[in-house]
């Protein structure tokens, strides 16, 4: 059985990681993958990783942060886009098609069904989901509202975003002996792990910012790379351990004590599969608000940067609580990539 995984973005961010998760998990079960992405996109993550790819167009409206405008200039090239995309799957002739979010999902819609082929979506914002589940089965990732509602839309289902095979294979005693290394770095104290992901916005660094001139109780360990340069002056400026991007992030989510994450979806899950309860801060990552903590109720304390210090100090008063309920939800999430291959499969019987 062979699949083509069509794929939003420039193959190196949050986008491509969800494919190449989903990708393993479909060839754990026999399903030969190949991928598609847009014919100016570098593909990084997957050339890591062994994969090669087909160079189509992919036009992309602007996710979550999408306009009136940009979304009406995308639509416009849709036309040719999934012209491009019928062409390659009834080339291929694959079985089935996974559009993975924003554009790639759409034009996957448009195209397997020019193709009259059997399509999925993985949808998280506000234009897929409106587009795909006119066309195929779709599944909601936790970022999109739609993912809490009670009764769901007509040809959806939930998922919790693919993660890769070793995201719970955290070792505290690894993420310890890097921490080591750090002159700052006391055993005594107790870590917090403050991150948004690959990228430092702004929020984050005020909030840890906030957290450093309040108290001197904790290890603050800043993970990441600046989104603009000018930020790095101020990261050096704080008495706080920056070990910039890492390649070892569930090794300290398993020896940290708690984590101070953006409220949007893979990173949450990375640390709740090494159970370590989370703070997320809202309106960090471009004034968005995800309401994750709704979706991983009981695991997560909601906080805007402002109140960070009090929200830290509530996770740590209700630490058992949120510690059982990190764990319980861990579990879920490492099976998510399985659970969501088995889903597919299963429809297409």
């Amino acid at each position: 059985m062979k699949a083509l995984l069509i794929v939003t973005g420039r193959g190196l961010g949050g986008d491509a990681a969800v494919a190449l998760n989903l990708i393993k998990s479909l060839e754990k079960k026999g399903v030969e993958c190949e991928i598609a992405l847009d014919e100016s996109a570098p593909g990084v993550l997957f050339k890591k990783h062994g994969y090669s790819w087909h160079k189509i167009s992919i036009p992309q409206a602007g996710g979550h942060a999408a306009t009136k405008a940009s979304a009406a200039k995308g639509a416009m090239k849709l036309i040719t886009a999934a012209s491009k995309a019928r062409n390659l799957i009834k080339s291929k002739n694959y079985d089935f098609v996974i559009g993975v979010l924003g554009g790639g999902a759409i034009v996957a819609s448009l195209g397997a069904k020019l193709a009259r082929t059997k399509v999925f979506s993985l949808i998280s914002t506000p234009l897929d989901s409106k587009v795909c589940p006119k066309f195929n089965e779709c599944f909601i990732l936790p970022e999109l509202d739609k993912f809490r509602w009670d009764v769901l839309p007509k040809n959806t289902d939930r998922s919790f975003y693919p993660l890769s095979q070793d995201a719970g294979d955290g070792d505290a005693e690894i993420g310890l002996s890097k921490l080591i290394e750090c002159s700052n770095f006391d055993e005594n104290k107790k870590t917090i792990v403050f991150s948004s992901g690959s990228s430092i916005f702004k929020g984050m660094i005020d909030a840890i910012s906030n957290v450093a001139e309040y108290t001197d109780e904790f290890n603050l360990v800043l993970v990441g790379i600046p989104l603009e340069d000018e930020y790095i002056d101020e990261i050096n400026n704080l008495d706080i351990i920056y070990v910039g991007f890492i390649d070892w992030i569930n090794h300290l989510f398993k020896f940290a004590d708690l984590a101070v994450l953006t409220d949007d979806g893979v990173s949450l899950q990375e640390a709740l599969c090494c159970d370590t309860p989370i703070v997320a801060l809202t309106h960090v990552k471009w004034g968005r608000y995800q309401n994750m903590a709704g979706v991983f109720k009981g695991a997560i304390v909601e906080s805007s940067v402002a109140d960070v210090v009090e929200n830290i100090g509530y996770a740590f008063n209700n630490y058992d609580s949120l510690s059982e309920n990190a764990s319980k939800y861990g579990k879920l999430c490492l099976e998510a990539g399985d659970v969501l291959a088995d889903k597919m499969l299963k429809m297409l019987k």
